[in-house]
């Protein structure tokens, strides 16, 4: 029944009726490979119903196994007790296709543009510069002297982390990260 939440049972058991404990099972598997995504991927990708879907999570949300986060037009869910407050905001951005892009391009090259963005996503300059102004205002990204990521070894690890539940581009990045990565001298 659930055929994206793939191995779903060890990460958690509960109590109930074995379709109920079943149902919460997928979500909170999906929700520890997916941090970050919002209602109605949830409920698509286990192929729930909304009401089922608002049931099971809310009884999660209770019972204090998830918690999530308003982020715009969006509630997004994350694994209890597993990320700060940085993390969640940042993984709320990354499940956004520009700002997701945008990350990742700065990631490559620290000294890009708002032109070099825009030229690497398709998407104008104003969508660069709007999506700059979010990051900003969530604290991701400082525009201070050009753009300048907020903690970058921890956007790299999130991205590197849940690769596979973001796109190509994601993907292609984790397996470039071991460059990507200063070393001190």
């Amino acid at each position: 029944r659930f055929p994206a939440a793939g191995a779903a049972a060890p990460f958690a058991a509960f109590s109930g009726d074995a379709g109920d404990s079943d149902t919460r099972d997928a979500i909170v598997g999906y929700d520890a490979s997916t941090p970050g995504a919002h209602f109605s991927k949830l409920r698509d990708d286990l192929k729930l119903g909304t009401g089922e879907t608002q049931h099971h999570v809310e009884r999660l949300l209770s019972e204090g196994s998830l918690v999530s986060r308003r982020d715009g037009d969006y509630r997004r869910f994350y694994p209890a007790d597993r990320f700060s407050e940085f993390e969640r905001t940042a993984l709320g951005y990354l499940r956004r296709s520009t700002p997701r892009g945008m990350v990742i391009a700065l990631l490559r090259d620290p000294d890009a543009t708002g032109a070099d963005l825009a030229d690497e996503l398709g998407v104008s300059r104003a969508t660069v510069s709007s999506h700059a102004a979010a990051l900003e205002s969530a604290g991701l990204l400082s525009r201070a002297d050009g753009y300048a990521l907020e903690e970058p070894e921890t956007l790299l690890s999130l991205l590197v982390r849940y690769a596979d539940s973001f796109d190509a581009a994601a993907d292609a990045l984790a397996s470039d990260a071991a460059d990507l990565i200063a070393h001190d001298p």
